[in-house]
């Protein structure tokens, strides 16, 4: 089955209007889903919607309400929601364009790709791209989807676009409220300098495959060791290590020089020459 658009509309720099269409880039990962159940009876959990003195009422019967007053509530039908007159529900308007190292990463929300909608929309996409491509820079707009309006970043990807939504500032915790008590002080040199080479012996490729979530790994084994016992009672052993709220710089030179050493290299050992093979040794992907 084709992917279904999330957004179809128009891409708009000053008088150029691009038709385009924007898809989901992301999904949701493996996840175990669990349900609520009355433990007694072994029976699942349900939920009705009900209005105090009525009882249980049809969903058809539902509208959405914005309280005025205690009680009181201002009622909305769906398709008065859906007329309210917003340009960017149809429209990108770039209205600016920054460096893409000027937006903080904690402004970042959900990326989409974005396509052309049709072949006479494609030379003006492809001109955009590029533009933004050697320029180096990201516009910014505000689009309407899902019931409210963001801001949107765009920028290219490979042969097509990615518009991310952005987070208001509002939605954003200042950092220095959480971090004020953090002393500001230069670290020793020597453990600078640790700490940068384990940075360096540890740093490669992103590989997004390489990471697994191991959590619903092991919930799936507990749910099968619960399978097999019956229900009965099953405790995982506990990590009882101490976490330590601090430590002295002595330790800390300590573990820093362990893990250096634990990940050196070790020199190849030296062979006596030998006639070359053309079976090569496979190289061993990193969990």
């Amino acid at each position: 089955m084709a992917a279904r658009a999330y957004w179809q509309g128009q891409i708009r720099l000053a008088l150029v209007s691009i038709p385009v269409e924007i898809y989901a880039a992301t999904k949701s990962g493996a996840q175990i889903a669990f349900h609520q159940i009355h433990q007694p009876s072994g029976k699942r959990v349900r939920y009705e919607k009900t209005v105090p003195g009525l009882g249980p009422v049809k969903p058809e019967d539902i509208v959405k309400g914005y309280e005025i007053a205690k009680g009181d509530y201002v009622l909305l039908q769906p398709d008065e929601i859906e007329a309210v007159k917003l340009e960017s529900k149809k429209t990108l308007e770039l209205t600016q364009f920054v460096d893409s190292s000027e937006i903080d990463v904690l402004y970042y929300e959900r990326p989409y790709y974005v396509v052309p909608a049709d072949d006479l929309a494609e030379e003006a996409f492809i001109v955009l791209r590029e533009a933004l491509r050697r320029t180096k820079k990201v516009g910014l707009g505000q689009l309407a989807m899902r019931g409210r309006e963001y801001i949107v970043s765009l920028k290219p990807c490979g042969r097509g676009m990615v518009l991310e939504t952005l987070r208001y500032a509002d939605e954003v915790n200042r950092a220095q409220s959480y971090f004020r008590d953090i002393e500001d002080a230069k670290p020793d040199a020597e453990l600078l300098d640790l700490a940068e080479t384990l940075i360096e012996k540890k740093t490669a490729p992103f590989k997004p495959d390489g990471f697994h979530d191991r959590y619903v790994d092991a919930l799936e084994r507990l749910i099968e060791k619960k399978k097999k016992s019956k229900g009965r009672h099953i405790i995982e052993d506990k990590d009882d290590t101490p976490v330590r709220k601090g430590s002295n710089v002595i330790d800390l030179m300590a573990a820093l020089k362990k893990s250096v050493d634990s990940g050196a290299r070790k020199p190849p050992a030296k062979k006596a020459p030998a006639a070359r093979s053309s079976t090569k040794t496979p190289s061993r992907k990193r969990a």
